[in-house]
């Protein structure tokens, strides 16, 4: 049988060995800890706490802003230092507030909603809401806005993203072989929101042992079914997984619920489970620590508001200077300058690196080998669309499908004049989506 996968993509080094096979770590945090009120898409979340306030693990410390929005809860005890901007990964500056951790870890108590097979849909959607639960794969969707299609009765497939295909990033390859009931449990509950809806895991074939656990564990559940992916990068991708796994297409104008089809990442599933069963908000994380540049690399669980220089710090550190530091993946992820920052809900990972080779490469002119065409995903000229945005010819840019790219960065990884051919699309994509914003 053929295996299951998209038209396009690439085969990067995917560097897993270095923090796949050690087990999930879970460490504490000691210094202050930073909670930045929009770590999600949509309205920033507002403080109900005030400097000086003494706050436990799991006190919601800022509501929701919105609808689109997600509340954001204290991870450790301690005293509200502050309420002030601070620094994100991204490099700007966002209102966070600031608490000074105590050591004492102090909670609340966490206690579930109820029984699951006496929970109705809203009092699930409630309990993810109030969870302050994003998507956790990167994007920051607030996931009870995903899981509230407003035609519930039409999805047929809830799809568990458990490909993982980022090089790199194994957290969730942790996450799936140490907690496998919990992946499996939250799905189910995602399923209780709808009632036609097939469950499917989606697992890429470079993790023969997740695929065989996950076919063992689900053997008698009906709506379940564990899909094996060819292992290909972009497959984790939302359009390529949904299209491998249902033969579905989506275009940039199109919400996964327009194809019957709701995503979730294996780490916002886990959260849904905690939410619901356990009645514990979104407080922690795992972090995949690695690159040759860290001494120990590995998995950690991490506390929300934790700083990234307390994180390499337990890693071991760097081994010598590395020349890149990396927020994420290498394909999507992005340089920073500064691990005086906070890990919030959609950080995956800190790679280091000896080597920045992208630095070192010399651009040149397109050579019209159309390499980049054969593996783009979106099936659209990433040569054309770099020039079209060099040049600022925004209606050719739109005319030729631009906003059709997912930014995955393959067209710059196979061409070899080494054109920056994504950046320069991202930059025009950014100005047309900001556009249709103000419009």
């Amino acid at each position: 049988m053929a295996k299951l996968t998209f038209v396009g993509g690439i085969h990067p080094y995917d560097g897993k060995e270095l923090s796949k096979d050690k087990p999930i770590k879970e460490i504490l945090p000691k210094g202050e800890l930073v909670y930045p009120l929009s770590q999600h898409i949509g309205a920033p979340a507002n403080p109900i706490v005030a400097k000086g306030d003494r706050v436990l693990v799991g006190q919601k410390i800022a509501e929701a802003g919105g609808f689109v929005s997600a509340p954001v809860y204290a991870s450790v005890s301690g005293t509200v230092k502050a309420i002030e901007p601070r620094r994100v990964v991204t490099g700007d500056s966002i209102m966070s507030i600031i608490v000074e951790n105590d050591g004492l870890y102090e909670d609340v108590g966490f206690y579930p909603v109820a029984p699951i097979d006496k929970l109705t849909k809203e009092e699930i959607l409630d309990a993810v809401k109030e969870a302050g639960i994003v998507g956790m794969g990167g994007a920051g969707f607030p996931t009870h806005v995903k899981l509230s299609p407003k035609e519930p009765e039409n999805i047929e497939y809830v799809i568990a993203n458990c490909a993982e295909c980022e090089p790199y990033l194994t957290s969730d390859y942790r996450r799936m072989l140490e907690e496998p009931e919990k992946v499996i449990e939250g799905l189910k509950i995602i399923l209780k929101l709808f009632d036609k809806a097939q469950g499917i895991l989606a697992i890429e074939d470079n993790k023969p042992d997740c695929i065989k656990l996950f076919r063992q564990l689900t053997k008698d559940e009906t709506r379940i079914s564990v899909q094996a992916l060819k292992t290909k990068y972009p497959q984790g991708g939302e359009r390529t997984l949904i299209y491998a796994t249902t033969g579905r297409k989506i275009n940039s104008s199109m919400l996964p619920a327009d194809v019957g089809c709701v995503v979730n990442n294996v780490d916002t599933i886990v959260a849904v489970y905690n939410a619901v069963v356990q009645g514990k908000p979104l407080l922690e994380r795992i972090v995949t620590v690695t690159g040759d540049a860290i001494e120990n690399p590995r998995n950690y669980k991490v506390h929300l508001g934790m700083s990234y220089n307390e994180l390499l710090e337990v890693a071991g550190g760097f081994k010598g200077t590395p020349e890149k530091v990396i927020c994420g993946g290498p394909m999507m992820g992005f340089g920073i300058f500064d691990l005086n920052v906070p890990i919030t809900k959609t950080s995956t990972a800190l790679l280091a690196l000896t080597k920045d080779e992208v630095s070192a490469m010399e651009p040149g002119p397109c050579i019209n080998c159309g390499r980049c065409v054969e593996v783009c995903p979106g099936r659209v000229i990433p040569s054309r669309l770099a020039d079209m945005a060099e040049h600022f010819d925004e209606e050719g840019f739109l005319a030729n499908d631009g906003m059709e790219c997912c930014e995955c960065g393959c067209c710059s990884y196979i061409c070899p004049a080494k054109r920056p051919l994504t950046q320069q699309i991202k930059s025009m994509r950014k100005i047309q989506l900001a556009k249709k914003k103000k419009n």
